[in-house]
């Protein structure tokens, strides 16, 4: 199981957490570190949509209108703490972390 994610995110430590707490093997994937590829972003560009931009996010609200208005694979290449998180790459492909997230990976 891979969670994606930032290390220092309050949502994503809960998350590892919970999945390792429910017997899954866990392995942080930190897009700082690590970023996204081309055909990671497409494919969960398709799962997500535009609900895959973290728009209350601080890297958000510094970017200008022109930076906003870039294509989404664009903006997650040039800054991924933009994507909101955790996108989790377990049982099925999920987004976020609330009880449907949750409820996908078994736990």
């Amino acid at each position: 199981m891979i969670v994606y994610g930032i290390k220092t995110c309050d949502t994503v430590k809960k998350a590892v957490k919970a999945l390792e707490a429910a017997g899954h093997v866990v392995r942080l994937r930190d897009v700082r570190a690590e970023p996204l590829s081309p055909d990671e972003i497409a494919e969960f560009t398709e799962a997500f949509g535009e609900r895959l931009i973290n728009r209350a996010s601080t890297t958000w609200r510094g970017l200008d209108e022109a930076a906003r208005a870039r294509p989404m694979a664009d903006l997650l290449a040039a800054h991924p703490t933009l994507m909101k998180r955790p996108v989790i790459r377990g049982k099925v492909l999920t987004l976020g972390w609330d009880k449907a997230a949750q409820a996908a990976q078994g736990i």
